[in-house]
C-alpha cells in the first residue's frame, strides 16, 4: 500500500468513526427503549439482556473514540459518510 492510499484510508477513517459512534448511540437508545417495553411486558430477563447490549455499545464507543482521538479527531469539515444503508426498526 503506498503512502497516498494510506493517507486516504486514514482520512476516510476519521470521517467514518464519528458516524459509527453516532450510529451506536442510536442503537443503544433503541435497545434501552425496547428494554423498557420488554420489562413492562413482564420480560425482565429480555430487558436485562437488551440493557447489557446497550452498555456493550457504550464500551465499543469508548474504543472507537480512542481510535478517533489517536488519529487527531474528526476532520474540520466532516463529510457524513455512510458505509452501508440499512433499516432501523
Amino acid at each position: 500500500m503506498d503512502e497516498h492510499t494510506r493517507s486516504e484510508d486514514i482520512a476516510r477513517l476519521q470521517r467514518l468513526l464519528p458516524h459509527w459512534i453516532e450510529h451506536n448511540e442510536e442503537h443503544a437508545e433503541e435497545f434501552r427503549k425496547w428494554a423498557e417495553r420488554a420489562r413492562e411486558a413482564g420480560e425482565v430477563h429480555v430487558a436485562d439482556h437488551l440493557l447489557t447490549a446497550a452498555r456493550m455499545l457504550a464500551q465499543a464507543n469508548e474504543a472507537l473514540q480512542g481510535a478517533l482521538d489517536h488519529l487527531g479527531g474528526a476532520p474540520a469539515s466532516p463529510e457524513h459518510e455512510h458505509p452501508q444503508p440499512h433499516a432501523h426498526g
